[in-house]
């Protein structure tokens, strides 16, 4: 059944499948959803729309370690009083501020004060090195940096101790804003001293475009080094809303995913809030810790990354004597691709859990496919195309556009797509606006999308492509085996083959031979398994996603 359709697609009426949401004169797969509505208003920053929205007087973020908690009141008074004390200390419109911390309930504060400046929060991962937070800082420009008494030092050390600093715990200023560390560093107030002071009359304000820039958010770098996205307010707003389509209001969540990466910045530091949800807040991901908060504060709902479902279901014998999970509805995996294999085995274990995977990316704000509790699961896809979302799927070696049930790479459009970066116009965005997410995959039917692997992760033997996903996939079914992370590696004669890493689970002694043998049966010749080696852990971003760049780089120096 087909529908005509005039939307941004020419003057010319095109005829869209109904099922799939594919039209074959514009070689484009349209949302299924129905799309949202972005405020009117052109001068809006995210922040006061955040707070415009209903949340009534309850409990917006609780530390799970010190009990301490912030109502919605106290979260936008301490917004108040920051953005006025930012605006003291000369932070503009344009300047950026970064953030070096740890999870934190304090960490939304600082990046909506930052925002509601018009300023640009950028997030740096509290575990990066001194030198790539160098990095990060020499390519954003910071005039300020936020970060805690534990990583002063490592910040200082990144910045040569020329940067401005405010630490997010404590109280400890000297009078002339100089403090002593075993690497110097000026610090020039403290984020908790800067709640509880009265804002002045003399703040600055500049009107704000919901074109400009609210966030400068970095990609986990998989692929190559990590580049900054540019995210504008209307990016973030149109996000909010396509949260508001997904979710439901006031529920209750752990956040354990880094608020540093756009998974866990995207909805723990800026949607949920506008949703009104009660978040309590772990400064990392442990298990223990994790599964304890959801219990004691009855969670409803979980965001997640695959290796923390296979944490799970690995431990789930224990888990299910020691904790009391019965009010977990939703896991929402993201981050990095779902087999169908893990989930099934989950909802095995945990029947009464829905797991609902998303696919996303920090050039679209996060948000590309969804599920949504309505419809019907298809176990290894990632849903729906979200509200507002455009995809064309283009074969990567012949840019030939393709269309239903075809796998080539992904190209998005929609208003939650980044502004661009020093690369995007040439390299990442084309001029009509499509973002070439270096994503391989394809819709179904039924509109459906599937996320096979990345284009740049692809193994190339023989001259067929094998995804590492796919191959990962089939080991993590083995029950002997862990986690996989499968690379290439060169052959003089086939190109590449794959090779895989495993992490054997506790008392196994799975050999070699045995791990190539069970792949074998399950593949094609060109897809087998040449080569396996040990780890006692797989190397992931933040995010989930497996730095394959650093087993080529221990393969390499073995060859």
């Amino acid at each position: 059944m087909a529908v005509k359709h005039g939307g941004e697609i020419g003057s010319r009426t095109a005829t869209i499948d109904r099922k799939s949401g594919f039209c074959e004169s514009t070689s484009v797969f349209y949302s299924k959803r129905e799309p949202t509505a972005l405020p009117p208003n052109r001068f809006l920053d995210v922040t006061t729309f955040i707070s415009s929205q209903p949340h009534r007087s309850k409990t917006a973020f609780v530390d799970a370690v010190t009990g301490r908690r912030l109502c919605f009141s106290e979260l936008w008074l301490g917004v108040d009083r920051v953005t006025a004390c930012l605006s003291a200390l000369g932070v503009r419109k344009g300047n950026v501020v970064i953030i070096v911390s740890p999870n934190s309930i304090l960490f939304p504060v600082v990046s909506l004060s930052v925002m509601s400046l018009g300023a640009i929060i950028t997030t740096a991962n509290p575990i990066n090195t001194s030198g790539e937070i160098a990095r990060q800082i020499g390519d954003s420009r910071p005039v300020l940096a936020f970060t805690t008494c534990q990583l002063v030092s490592k910040l200082a050390t990144a910045s040569n101790s020329n940067l401005p600093v405010v630490l997010m715990d404590g109280n400890r200023v000297t009078p002339n804003g100089e403090q002593t560390h075993e690497n110097p560093v000026k610090i020039v107030g403290s984020l908790e001293v800067m709640m509880e002071t009265e804002p002045s009359e003399s703040r600055v304000n500049q009107r704000i475009d919901q074109d400009d820039t609210a966030a400068l958010l970095y990609s986990s770098g998989t692929t190559g080094t990590s580049k900054g996205v540019m995210l504008t307010h209307r990016n973030l707003i149109a996000l909010v809303q396509a949260y508001r389509a997904r979710y439901g209001l006031e529920q209750r969540t752990v956040c354990t995913i880094p608020m540093c990466h756009i998974f866990g910045f995207g909805g723990f530091a800026t949607a949920f809030i506008a949703l009104g949800w009660t978040i309590v807040v772990l400064p990392k991901f442990e298990m223990a810790q994790l599964l304890s908060a959801v219990e004691i504060h009855r969670s409803w709902y979980l965001s997640v990354v695959p290796p923390m479902l296979v944490a799970m279901v690995n431990g789930s014998n224990e888990i299910k004597s020691k904790y009391d999970l019965s009010s977990l509805r939703t896991i929402v995996v993201g981050g990095a691709p779902l087999s169908r294999e893990l989930t099934e085995k989950f909802v095995e274990i945990f029947p009464t859990v829905e797991i609902r995977q998303g696919y996303g990316l920090t050039e679209m704000a996060v948000v590309a496919s969804m599920f949504t509790k309505e419809e019907t699961e298809r176990y290894g896809s990632s849903g729906l195309l979200a509200p507002d979302v455009e995809a064309k799927i283009v074969d990567p070696d012949t840019d030939r556009v393709l269309g239903v049930n075809q796998t080539g790479e992904f190209w998005l459009r929609s208003p939650i797509v980044m502004k661009g970066n020093e690369e995007a116009t040439a390299s990442t965005i084309d001029s009509e606006g499509w973002l070439k997410t270096g994503d391989l995959g394809y819709i179904d039917s039924e509109g459906f999308v599937f996320v096979v692997d990345r284009l740049k992760e692809l193994i190339k033997c023989n001259g067929y492509q094998v995804a590492p996903a796919e191959l990962e996939a089939l080991l993590l079914a083995h029950p002997e085996i862990a986690d996989a992370a499968v690379i290439p590696i060169p052959d003089m004669k086939a190109g590449q083959y794959p090779m895989a890493y495993i992490v054997r689970k506790a008392g196994s002694n799975i050999s070699e031979s045995e791990i190539m043998g069970f792949i074998a049966k399950q593949v094609s010749p060109y897809k087998k398994i040449r080569k396996v080696a040990f780890l006692a852990s797989i190397p992931k971003s933040p995010s989930g996603k497996i730095l394959r760049r650093e087993l080529v780089k221990l393969t390499t120096s073995k060859l």
